[in-house]
This record gives C-alpha cells, sequence and structure tokens, in this order.
C-alpha cells in the first residue's frame, strides 16, 4: 500500500445569506490554488454583526489535502 501525507490548513468563508454559503465559498476559494483536497471539516461558525442586526455568516474550516 502506498503511503501519503496530507497538510491541513484553516481557512474562513464569509456569506451574506447562511453558514453553508460560507463554507462553499472557503472551499471554493482554496480550489482555486490547492489541488486534491480531501477534507474539509467545521471548526466554527459566527456570526458578524451590525447595529444589532445580523450581517453576515462565518464558517471556519479545517481543509486537508494530500502533498505531492
Amino acid at each position: 500500500m502506498e503511503e501519503s501525507v496530507y497538510k491541513l490548513i484553516e481557512v474562513v468563508g464569509f456569506s451574506e445569506t447562511s453558514w453553508e454559503d460560507a463554507a462553499k465559498a472557503a472551499v471554493k476559494s482554496v480550489d482555486k490554488s490547492i489541488r486534491d483536497m480531501r477534507v474539509a471539516e467545521v471548526l466554527e461558525m459566527d456570526m458578524r454583526l451590525e447595529d444589532n442586526r445580523i450581517v453576515g455568516y462565518r464558517t471556519k474550516l479545517k481543509v486537508s489535502f494530500k502533498l505531492e
């Protein structure tokens, strides 16, 4: 069996509509510069507030990808 090594990075995505869209935005952004992503794990979710109103959603992900 072939041995593999993976690297982990943390990223934060933002969306004005939902935590799910924020996570998708983060993965889409990482996909532009990283190949062979394997897993994205949600670490935290929070909201950005202005004047006591929700103006956006942030999702923090831990993303793993295979090193070549």
